[in-house]
């Protein structure tokens, strides 16, 4: 939590209760003294001010601390995120309990008057419940975790927090998607297995194709040596993926860690036309012939 956004949330919270205050007294938007049970005054207001400047500071503490690890295990990670988050929520809860108490608010007699059924439909509760409730049971079956890429709807993405209610994904042009817990439905999770990258190389007809796959073990070893960060095991060569217009179109895989997908085809298209140049191996692109009569 950056201290800007912590400044603005104690600033914006203090102003916005001290004018409630102020214009209900001034404007009479309504009666006082049925409302309160005690007088609002300046001592009132500050220990009002001072409550909540407390529990906004303690929720900020504690979230400190409970980032402060960095563990490296997703699990863990994802469990400091979730309670993080419901931290923000009992803050909240506080704030809101205890504010009404030092104003003087009979709490208990308000909520037994409307009633617990009320407020559930009145706040529209339904919804932040089935969130809670899902994000509960992702968590404790273990479908995803902070630093896992899933893929959700067509968004594919790194899980960088998990809370009560939402869960958001960061993608590799650092887009942030925010889901509610109950809208994560069809989860791809791609950590679990190693993913695949694919790379599809055109040759000529005229190539020797057989001696072509003779020296290729040489090539794609010398590819994993290269990278060894990237490629845990040689790329493997698969055959003649189709025969094009103007190539015969050969594919290569090679395993790499999720986060290295792209970038390992990237490498792999790279390596394979400079091996494939330095061998001597045509790689043919689309050419139209122009006939022209006189």
């Amino acid at each position: 939590m950056k201290n800007g956004s912590i400044f603005l949330r104690l600033l914006v919270l203090t102003v916005a209760l001290v004018l409630l205050i102020i214009i209900g007294s001034t404007a009479d938007l309504f009666d006082l003294e049925e409302l309160f049970e005690n007088t609002i005054n300046g001592e009132t207001i500050l220990k009002l001010v001072v409550m909540v400047l407390a529990v906004i500071t303690f929720e900020t503490l504690f979230v400190f601390l409970l980032k402060l690890p960095s563990p490296k295990s997703h699990r863990m990670r994802s469990i400091l995120s979730i309670l993080a988050s419901l931290l923000k929520y009992v803050a909240a809860i506080v704030i809101l309990c205890f504010g009404l108490a030092i104003l003087g608010v009979n709490v208990s007699t308000i909520v037994a008057s409307v009633g617990i059924v009320a407020l559930v439909v009145g706040f529209s509760a339904e919804s932040l419940i089935a969130d809670v409730v899902t994000g509960a049971f992702m968590i404790f079956e273990n479908h995803y975790n902070v630093g896992d890429i899933i893929e959700v709807d067509g968004f594919r993405g790194t899980v960088t927090d998990i809370g009560i209610r939402t869960t958001c994904l960061t993608d590799t042009g650092e887009n942030v998607k925010i889901i509610n817990n109950s809208a994560m439905k069809n989860i791809l999770n791609r950590s679990d297995k190693k993913s695949i990258c694919i790379s599809d190389v055109g040759v000529a007809y005229k190539t020797d194709l057989e001696g072509l796959e003779e020296e290729l073990p040489k090539l794609l070893e010398t590819i994993k040596q290269n990278h060894p960060d990237v490629f845990e095991t040689a790329p493997e060569y698969l055959g003649v993926q189709s025969l094009s217009e103007s190539a015969v179109v050969l594919r290569f895989k090679a395993y790499v860690n999720e986060d290295n997908i792209y970038k390992g085809a990237r490498i792999l298209n790279h390596d394979l036309f400079i091996g494939f140049k330095k061998m001597g191996i045509v790689i043919p692109f689309p050419q139209v012939d122009v006939h022209m009569e006189k």
